[in-house]
Parts: C-alpha cells; structure tokens; sequence
C-alpha cells in the first residue's frame, strides 16, 4: 500500500522476484516444448538473477539481470509470456466473477425489497409527489436523488391542451393498468406496469416496475387531482350528471373520469420519483448451522410454494418467521399468538400488537378473499415437520403465508443482516 516510499534498490528487488516467478511458471508449464538451448538458457539466466538477490547485489546490476531474463521469456513464453492487455483483463474479471459468485452463493447474498409488505421495518419502493404546479427537484437534484436513494422520476406529458380524464377499474377501487414489456436500464427486457391518461381523449401513459404498489400510485393519483375525498366524490357526482363517464369495451369494464383538470401540450399530468426499495445483504451461513429463531427477518426462495409461483414467478421473498415446525399459531387482532401465549422475539411483534404507529397491527383472514388460506378468525394452525410460517409485518397488506401456506425447509435462503442502500435513517443493521 505504501510501496511509493520504497527505495530504488527495495522496488527493484521486488522487480526481481517477480520475474523469477513468471520464469519458474513458464518452465514448469513449457517445458516439455522448449527445445534444449532455449531451456538451458531460461533455467540459467533465473539463476543469475537468483544469485544476485541472494548477493544483495545493486539496483543497477538487478536491472540487467531482469532484462537477460525477459529476453529470454519473450521467446520462450508462448501463451504464459507475454500476455495482452485483452488476456488480462479477461483473466482479472473471469476471477473476480468467479470470487464474487462464490461469496453470494456460499456466504452473503445482496437482496432488494420489492414491496412494503414489511413495512415500515423495511421498505419497498415508494413513491415521493411533485405535482405539476409545485416545485421539484432540478437536474442537480435529480442526480444527487438518484445517488442517494435510487429516485428515478416517472411522468406522463400532455399531448394536446385539454381536460385531463383517468382510466378507473370499473369497481372504482383504483386506477386501471396493463402489464406491457419493457427494459431494465434501457438494456435487459422486463415487465412494466403501465397506466394510461387521457387529454382531450388523446392518451398518455406512464410505466412504473410491476413491484410498484398500486396503493402507491393510486396515492400519486389522487393527491395530484383532488384535495379529499369529498373532492373526488363531487367530481364523480359531477361527471355522472353531465354524462361524461365512459365505460370503455375490451379493457375490463375500466371507466374514462374527467378529473376536472386542465393542462397545456407538453405540460407534465402527474409527476413523481419512484423510490428503490432497501438493499441489504442476507447471511446464507448461519442456517447451515443453527434452527431459523422466530422473530428473524427471513429470506427464502418461492419455486416450491405454487401460489406465489404462479403469480410471480421463481424469485425470493422476504417476511419475518413467525413459526418453526410444531408451533401453533393464532391470529387475535391485533395480536399474534404462538402455542398459547403472545409472541416474542422480535420488536415488531409488539409495536403491531399494541399498534405503534405506523404499525397497524395483524389481521385475520378473511373468508371474503377466496386466496386466504390461513389464520381465519378464531382458528389455528400448527406448522408442519420440515417447514416454516412467515408473515410481513405489514400484516394490512402483505402477500404472505395466511395466503400461500408455508415455506419449506429446503427453500430457507438466511437472515438479512445490513441495509446498505439506500442512504436514509434505515441504513445500517437489519432488524
């Protein structure tokens, strides 16, 4: 590290005994090619640079010592001397792969929360407001945004000056949206969720991950067009007289609502920055170990856990574990019990029970939703040999096993241990 301050004589000798080791590479690997003269020359010359470390002989005679020997490398060496910038940098890479696919598949693992169904322990991605009209961060701090907290800014722009309208599923619990294909970083193909808006009836769409909450863009929605509720609802009232609903055929019976908002061509309809999620390293050791403790944050993989595979795919989830094989669990909102008695182990089992803001508490399934499979109201259940139950501590709205069931044993993927991005409050040790 602080090889600058060495003596000429010190570099050179370092020099020295790194040539010596190139030389006893390229004979041990050629030497059943290398004809008899080229071979007695490489074995010589190492021996007198050899000889002049071993004599502590000057910088000066070193030098001439290193160039004998490289002369004779460059016609000896084949493909182990001398090697191209290319083969190189080829070879550092292929190594540092190699080195950095060993440490995340045996020791630790970088993961991204995708959804909030942990918040607030831990957050997916969310979305921060900038209504058109309002002021908003400028390229500078967009930049500093997306350095910081992964921001990256989503809108959608005014085609045409008009009335704005928004595409509402036709039960009204929330704004329509489609999934279409897109890219990840301009490059890798993914999924998108798109929501389309309607000027003068000349549409423009914009596009957040799939992951995105709908809660959340619902929020952006709303906030940007309406003061409350009461707002929205005279709007609605409004638009109902007037005959201006219209329920659009081939998209689900999704409805057409003027919100009562007027833009200008090019102007920005909504305007807001998707959030990156927390990115933390998950500990794949210690369960090679040690029995998974309840109350951890708990990682492991969806293939054998058909309903999720279904819906989302082979991916990893992460939800906090509330069961081990043999416990028997029941849901008493807003409290969660484990054989008998309210659970411990984790913080956030009591801010939930006691409903710690912004903690809501846990809730039953409902036999409303048919995809509950678990924790009805005033039963319960005991977890399987060889398997796991994991809940999100946003119990209001988490996927999790009252849906799906529970994780087998052989799925378990660790605990997470450090929050390294983005850089908030949150940054540091996982809880």
């Amino acid at each position: 590290m602080f090889g600058i301050f060495d003596s000429q004589q010190k570099k050179m000798r370092d020099n020295a005994a790194n040539w010596l080791e190139l030389a006893s590479k390229v004979w041990n690997y050629r030497r059943d090619r290398l004809d008899a003269k080229d071979s007695d020359e490489l074995v010589r010359r190492s021996g007198e640079l050899r000889r002049l470390l071993k004599e502590g002989a000057d910088a000066a005679k070193l030098k001439l010592g290193i160039e004998s020997l490289e002369n004779v490398l460059s016609r000896t060496g084949g493909s182990v001397y001398p090697k191209t910038s290319l083969a190189e940098n080829v070879e550092f890479f292929l190594v540092a792969a190699i080195v950095i696919f060993g440490i995340r598949t045996y020791f630790v693992q970088p993961f991204k929360i995708p959804t909030n169904s942990m918040w607030p322990t831990y957050y997916g991605m969310t979305a921060e407001n900038f209504p058109p009209g309002e002021p908003a961060p400028g390229l500078l701090g967009r930049v500093f945004r997306f350095a910081a907290y992964g921001a990256q800014r989503r809108e959608a722009v005014a085609p045409r000056d008009g009335e704005v309208a928004i595409l509402l599923r036709g039960d009204r619990t929330g704004l329509a949206s489609s999934v279409v294909d897109g890219r990840s970083w301009l490059v890798l193909p993914t999924k998108l969720k798109e929501y389309t808006f309607y000027v003068d009836g000349a549409p423009a769409t914009v596009r957040v991950p799939v992951d995105f909450s709908e809660r959340d863009f619902n929020r952006v929605v709303f906030r940007t067009f309406f003061k409350d509720e009461q707002d929205f609802d005279q709007q609605w009232n409004k638009a109902l007289q007037a005959d201006q609903l219209e329920r659009l055929s081939g998209s689900n019976g999704s409805i057409r609502f003027p919100v009562g908002r007027r833009v200008r061509a090019g102007d920005p309809i909504i305007r807001f920055d998707v959030m990156t999620g927390d990115q933390l390293f998950v500990d794949r050791v210690s369960y090679h170990f040690v029995r998974p403790t309840v109350g951890q944050g708990f990682v492991f993989r969806t293939d054998n856990i058909p309903d999720i595979e279904r819906t989302f795919g082979a991916q990893y989830f992460i939800k906090r574990l509330v069961g081990t094989p043999g416990d028997t669990i029941e849901m008493r909102e807003p409290r969660l019990f484990r054989n008998g008695a309210p659970i411990t182990g984790s913080e956030a089992f009591e801010l939930n029970a006691n409903r710690v803001s912004p903690y809501l508490g846990y809730f039953n399934a409902t036999r409303d939703d048919p995809r509950y499979s678990l924790l009805f109201k005033g039963e319960s259940v005991t977890v399987p040999p060889g398997s796991y139950l994991a809940l999100g501590d946003n119990s209001h709205d988490s996927f999790d096993g009252r849906y799906w069931g529970y994780v087998p044993a052989k799925d378990v993927i660790g605990r997470p241990l450090f929050i390294y991005y983005p850089f908030t409050r949150r940054w540091g040790t996982s809880k």
